[in-house]
């Protein structure tokens, strides 16, 4: 059951303009005409967008692309000219930006200052860290720029087991950032960041679910969130699928031979209604297509719009109305599954 906070919904909602209405009431529309006809129609632009502050990570998680140093594109940080130009052309229906694709965000040192200049057009903003940067200097610029939400890994309640997916993280640092952070909001007298413990689940943390949520309270977090994990080979099984159902987004079936829970139905709301661009301006359909194989547009060449509603998106789409079977990033993706335990 998911509770209701009233001080970050209060705050969402007060983001909200007519015209950012008019274009969520736009953006649906066209998809449910798509649905009917099976043809693209495409109205409106994304209500929310994922930008990529940074490639670059601290850690070496298994199952990330940016830990693993597996990246086929190039790396680098998003510069604040070309982000402010970005948010300059999308603001006015953008309801909120998640600063987070790949990497951790505040490696990029002007992380906190494109949050600031969003959070300044009133666009609701969010954050996912690994928690490692929040010294008490960084804990208080947080919260002077105005973040309205921000997302820490825990993914285990003791070093030995939170190591086991957050290689070369150190557990004690990251709760110590979230105290930082807690006492920053205290002196400003400051109700955001809404502070989000969120905890990956998998099979070498899943006993320790309860501990996690022991330690959000004691540290005084807003809110504790238990993600299911996406496994890239898993149709012979993975050590990180959690032996609880429930937390799982695969199920074995009678052969042994594991499969995604959900069914891969041909159409995607994601792609009607946000997006992500990479930390060098190329747009990609979703958070799913995180080497940026499936490049819709070059934003130093050409605007937002014209890319949104350009031949390359609409052929996409179009692609994934007839079979999302045939598009690899969709044969392991979420939409139907239950993300969120």
């Amino acid at each position: 059951m998911s509770t209701f906070y009233l001080a970050d919904t209060s705050r969402f909602l007060s983001k909200l303009t007519l015209s950012k209405l008019i274009n969520v009431g736009l953006i649906w529309t066209s998809y449910q005409v798509t649905r009917l006809r099976g043809k693209p129609t495409q109205w409106g632009t994304p209500m929310t967008i994922s930008i990529e502050p940074t490639t670059a990570c601290n850690l070496r998680c298994p199952e990330c692309p940016s830990g693993l140093r597996s990246f086929t594109r190039e790396t680098g940080n998003m510069k604040e000219d070309f982000f402010r130009k970005v948010i300059d052309e999308l603001h006015s229906r953008l309801i909120y930006l998640i600063f987070y694709f790949q990497g951790e965000p505040y490696i990029n040192p002007i992380f906190l200052d494109m949050v600031e200049y969003a959070h300044r057009k009133g666009i609701y903003t969010i954050t996912s860290t690994n928690g490692h940067f929040l010294h008490p200097e960084n804990a208080r610029k947080t919260v002077a720029s105005g973040l309205d939400r921000i997302i820490i890994s825990v993914d285990g309640s003791t070093q030995e087991v939170y190591e086991q997916y957050r290689k070369e993280g150190t557990l004690d640092t990251v709760l110590e950032g979230a105290r930082n952070l807690v006492r920053a909001k205290e002196e400003a007298k400051s109700a955001t960041p809404h502070i989000v413990f969120q905890m990956l689940v998998v099979k070498p943390n899943e006993h320790q679910i309860e501990e996690v949520r022991q330690l959000a309270k004691e540290i005084g977090v807003d809110e504790v969130k238990l993600k299911t994990a996406q496994v890239y080979d898993y149709s012979e099984g993975n050590d990180l699928i959690p032996t609880q159902s429930k937390y799982s987004r695969y199920y074995q079936d009678k052969a042994g031979t594991w499969h995604v829970k959900n069914k891969l139905l041909n159409q995607c709301w994601k792609l009607w209604h946000a997006c992500v661009i990479t930390w060098d301006g190329i747009v990609v359909p979703c958070c799913f297509d995180k080497d940026a194989i499936h490049r819709l547009g070059d934003l130093r060449e050409k605007s937002f719009t014209s890319i949104w509603k350009g031949p390359a998106y609409a052929q996409f789409r179009s692609q994934l109305l007839q079979g999302r079977d045939k598009i690899e990033i969709c044969t392991n993706c979420t939409e139907g599954c239950k993300v969120w335990a």
